[in-house]
C-alpha cells in the first residue's frame, strides 16, 4: 500500500489545489518571459524575423547543404627553422630503470632540443709589431706600417669592427653613450670612455662624408622626393632636422633655421622632379611639380567634421571632398597615357575647386579655412594622378624621421655644431643602409675600409 492510498479525501483535494496554484504561477512566468524574449528579438538583425542571431554568436562555418571550401595551402610552412649546430652536448642516461631497477639497453638518439646562446668571450687585444730594417747602402731605417687593410684607422686604439658596433648601437639602436659603455663591458669586458665613444662617432661620420655627398646627389637626381622637418635641439637651443627621402635614399641635415633657404640649398637647382611635402610654406619656393600631402588635409577635414557633427552642410561638404580624393586614388592605380593622366588630374582639380568656391568668401562658414587651402594650393593636390609613381601622401618622410624623433626623446639632442653634423651624417648612412636592407655592421665596416674613406 503506497503513501497516496493512505491519504484521506480532504488531504488529496488540498494537494491538487496546491499543484493547481503552482501551475498558474508558472504559466504567468512563462508568459512574461515570452513577452520579454519577443522584445529582445526585435533588437536583433532582421527585426527578429527568420533565424537572425547576434554577430558575436555567428561561426565561420558553411550552411547546411553547402560544401566546405578546401583550405588554401601555404607556399611554405611556418615551422621554426633549425639553425646549423656549432656544437653538440649529449645527455646520456646512467644507472638502471627507475621503475623496476632493471638494466638499460644500448642508448640511441631520441630527440634534440636546440638552444641559441651567445659566447661570453673577452675582446681581442692585438699588438701590431712594427718591424724595422736598415739599408746597407745608405743606412736608412725602414719601418713596417699598419693601415686600414689591417683593421686600423689613424691613431685610434679601436679597430674597425668595434667602431662599426659603436656607431650601430648609437645610431640604429639609439642607445645612449653611457649605456653603450655598459653593453661593451658586459659582452666583451672592455671599458671605453664616453669621450672615446664620441670621438669614434665623429670619425665614422667623417669617413662617410663622400658617401653622404653621393647620396645627396642621388636625392637631387631622383624623379620623386619626400621632404619634411622636425624639431631637434643643439646645446639646449631649438633647431630643425630636415629630411629628404626617396625609395632608395634617406638624407638628413640639421640647421637652426626652418626657412625655405635650407630646403633650397639642399635640393639646389639640379632637382627637377616631383616634391612631395605638407602645406608648410617653406616648400613654396620650388616652381616644379609638387604633391601636397592628402593625409594632412584629410586629418583636418575629419577634425572639422567631428567639431561640427551636428551641421549637415559641413558633414556633407567634408564627405564630398573625401569622395573626390578616394575616386582619384582609384584612378591613379590604373594605366593611362601621359596625356590622359593630365586630363584626369585637371578634371579632379576643377571638381575640388568647385566644392571650395562657395565658401572662399563666406564669412563665418566652418569650411572657409580648408576651402581657402584648396584655392591656395590649386594644382598641387592631384599631381599623383598626373604622374605615375608619385604618392598622394608624405608618409615616406614621416617614416624617415621617426627614428630621429625616438632618439630625440631618449637623448634630447646634440651638444655642438660638430655633433649635429655627425648626427645628420650617421642618420643618412644608417637610414639608407636600412632602407636598402643591408647588414648595418657589415655596411659600416665596408664603408670604413673603402679607398674613398681612406
Amino acid at each position: 500500500m503506497n503513501d497516496f492510498e493512505r491519504l484521506t479525501r480532504e488531504e488529496l483535494v488540498s494537494i491538487v489545489a496546491e499543484l493547481y496554484r503552482e501551475n498558474q504561477e508558472l504559466a504567468e512566468r512563462v508568459a512574461y518571459l515570452e513577452k520579454e524574449n519577443e522584445a529582445l528579438r526585435t533588437q536583433l538583425p532582421g527585426g527578429g524575423t527568420g533565424n537572425a542571431i547576434p554577430p558575436f554568436m555567428k561561426r565561420n562555418r558553411p550552411e547546411r547543404g553547402q560544401e566546405k571550401r578546401e583550405r588554401k595551402k601555404r607556399k611554405k610552412s611556418f615551422a621554426r627553422r633549425r639553425e646549423t649546430a656549432t656544437e653538440e652536448i649529449p645527455h646520456p642516461v646512467e644507472g638502471r630503470c627507475p621503475d623496476c631497477g632493471g638494466s638499460l639497453s644500448k642508448p640511441w638518439e631520441h630527440d634534440r632540443r636546440q638552444v641559441i646562446e651567445i659566447p661570453k668571450t673577452p675582446i681581442r687585444i692585438i699588438d701590431h709589431v712594427l718591424m724595422a730594417r736598415r739599408c746597407r747602402c745608405c743606412g736608412k731605417v725602414v719601418v713596417g706600417r699598419v693601415g686600414i687593410e689591417d683593421g686600423v684607422i689613424g691613431k685610434h686604439r679601436v679597430g674597425i669592427g668595434l667602431m662599426s658596433l659603436v656607431a650601430t648601437l648609437s645610431t640604429a639602436a639609439r642607445i645612449p653613450q653611457r649605456m653603450i659603455q655598459k653593453v661593451l663591458r658586459s659582452l666583451y669586458q672592455v671599458h671605453i670612455s664616453e669621450g672615446e665613444i664620441n670621438h669614434i662617432l665623429h670619425e665614422v661620420a667623417e669617413r662617410g662624408k663622400e658617401a653622404v655627398d653621393r647620396l645627396l646627389e642621388e636625392v637631387r637626381g631622383s624623379p620623386v622626393v619626400n621632404g619634411d622637418e622636425t624639431g631637434i635641439r643643439e646645446d639646449g637651443m631649438n633647431g630643425f632636422l630636415w629630411s629628404f627621402s626617396t625609395p632608395r635614399v634617406r638624407y638628413f641635415w640639421r640647421d637652426a633655421s626652418r626657412g625655405a633657404r635650407i630646403a633650397q640649398d639642399i635640393l639646389s637647382e639640379r632637382f627637377e622632379g616631383v616634391l612631395v611635402c605638407d602645406f608648410y610654406a617653406g616648400y613654396n619656393w620650388y616652381s616644379g611639380p609638387k604633391q601636397r600631402c592628402w593625409v594632412h588635409y584629410a586629418r583636418d577635414l575629419k577634425a572639422l567634421k567631428e567639431a561640427h557633427s551636428g551641421k549637415a552642410d559641413v558633414v556633407s561638404w567634408v564627405d564630398s571632398v573625401l569622395d573626390v580624393y578616394k575616386t582619384a586614388k582609384k584612378v591613379a592605380k590604373r594605366k593611362y597615357s601621359e596625356k590622359e593622366r593630365g586630363r584626369l588630374a585637371s578634371m579632379f582639380e576643377e571638381k575640388l575647386l568647385s566644392l571650395a568656391r562657395p565658401y572662399l568668401k563666406a564669412e563665418g562658414a566652418p569650411q572657409r579655412t580648408l576651402a581657402k587651402r584648396v584655392d591656395q594650393f590649386n594644382g598641387e593636390f592631384f599631381t599623383f594622378v598626373r604622374y605615375a609613381g608619385v604618392p598622394s601622401d608624405n608618409n615616406a618622410a614621416e617614416r624617415a624621421l621617426r627614428p630621429a624623433v625616438t632618439a630625440r626623446k631618449i637623448s634630447g639632442g646634440t651638444r655642438s655644431p660638430r655633433g649635429s653634423k655627425t648626427k645628420s651624417a650617421l642618420l643618412t648612412l644608417f637610414g639608407t643602409w636600412e632602407l636598402r636592407k643591408k647588414d648595418l655592421l657589415e655596411a659600416c665596416s665596408q664603408m670604413l675600409t673603402s679607398p674613398a674613406s681612406a
